[in-house]
């Protein structure tokens, strides 16, 4: 481990009005809470989380040629970038780009020279839902996450010590006013030694039937009191993560396991429980086009959303891995596909960059569920596409 910078996970196999600048932003245009509305709004909407990202993995081809270093490092000061522009909830769009370094020892006395850590440099930005060419940036999310490569551990408020807390800072638009609020918490990544992975068996209940599916190598990424800052408008509260989403080093799947965001909105406490999958799939030419999609069956509140006997009859004819991993638009849900387009290189099992494409929807959601998932998402950046 020490000799690779990281491990891989292989793909191969207050509301806001007025006219600012030009642009109208209206409640809607940020999806701004009503005092009327006992319950937040749900959509069911395509595209609710869209755009691209462009990774380049560059601490795999720019390696140490000083001699100083362990063999097969990168050199000092090179960091794999994550460039994007992404909308959320078709209201708001996050621009920008987040590098990770990774630590780098000495080769002949093991001292450290380079600490691991993550740097976000992300532009916040509201768009009129009338026209959405018109836009306005009010603010940012910036700041560094050290990672404690030992333990997996990457904690979200480290950066403090640099006087670089990872945080959301909004800047006073129109009516509304400025904050700042920072993240918080742990995010515990994939073990670093794969000798002693546990099998962990996942259950569901599709169309009113428990099935079960067995991962013989389940790798943990644990969230610890993970507090994702509000933002980018009050509407969107501070939430405290719980839980943990598991990865299958057979397959490349990901599952939800009772992932549990707290938060208040307008005076009332809501706790949503995430389960479900994302399931990786290969394209049949992936050797020679690089080509690969990850399926997202992200559900909320499941269990209390479970859907009547009646309606499970789309699901009786299948497998019990199939209707694991199948669509019940019954239960409210975060669908659709994350698509790569590697390029790797002729002998090699990781990707050098990536192409990125989102296309994901919503089935009976709220604007801050999707909200919630998106943040913790790019929280999680690093584990997500490389280790």
């Amino acid at each position: 481990m020490q000799n690779a910078p990281w491990t891989s996970k292989v793909r191969r196999f207050g509301r806001m009005s007025g006219l600012v600048s030009g642009v109208v932003l209206s409640a809607a245009a940020i999806g701004a809470p009503s005092v009327y509305n006992a319950e937040p709004e749900k959509i069911t909407e395509d595209g609710v989380i869209a755009g691209t990202m462009d990774i380049q993995f560059n601490t795999r081809t720019s390696k140490d040629t000083s001699g100083d270093l362990r063999e097969d490092s990168p050199a000092v000061g090179v960091k794999d970038r994550y460039s994007f522009s992404l909308s959320v909830v078709k209201t708001t769009e996050y621009s920008g780009e987040i590098t990770r370094q990774p630590n780098l020892f000495t080769k002949t006395l093991g001292r450290k020279k380079q600490d691991a850590q993550l740097f976000y440099k992300v532009d916040l930005a509201v768009l009129n839902p009338k026209d959405t060419k018109q836009k306005k940036n009010v603010g940012r999310w910036v700041g560094t996450v050290p990672i404690d490569t030992a333990s997996g551990a990457f904690d979200l408020s480290g950066g403090a010590k640099s006087e670089s807390q990872l945080r959301i800072n909004v800047d006073a638009v129109g009516k509304a006013a400025a904050f700042v609020d920072n993240f918080a918490g742990r995010l515990v990544g994939k073990a670093e030694k794969k000798d002693n992975l546990a099998s962990y068996h996942y259950k569901r209940i599709i169309g009113g039937k428990t099935v079960e599916v067995k991962v013989k190598k389940s790798d943990p990424m644990r969230f610890e009191n993970l507090v994702l800052a509000k933002g980018p408008s009050e509407n969107y509260p501070r939430t405290i993560v719980n839980g943990r989403l598991d990865y299958d080093y057979e397959t490349g799947n990901y599952f939800a396991d009772n992932i549990r965001f707290k938060y208040s909105l307008d005076g009332a406490d809501y706790e949503d429980i995430v389960t479900g999958t994302i399931k990786w799939v290969e394209d049949p030419d992936r050797k020679s086009n690089g080509k690969g999609f990850y399926d997202f069956n992200i559900r909320f509140n499941e269990e209390k959303n479970t859907s009547a006997s009646s309606e499970g009859a789309a699901f009786e004819k299948l497998s019990d891995e199939d209707a694991f991993f199948a669509v019940d638009n019954s239960v409210p849900c975060l669908t659709g596909r994350v698509t790569y387009a590697d390029v790797i290189p002729a002998g090699q099992d990781l990707p050098t960059s990536s192409k990125v494409t989102y296309a994901l929807n919503a089935n009976k959601l709220t604007k801050q569920q999707v909200m919630n998932f998106f943040k913790l998402w790019l929280v999680a950046i690093g584990p997500t596409n490389d280790e």
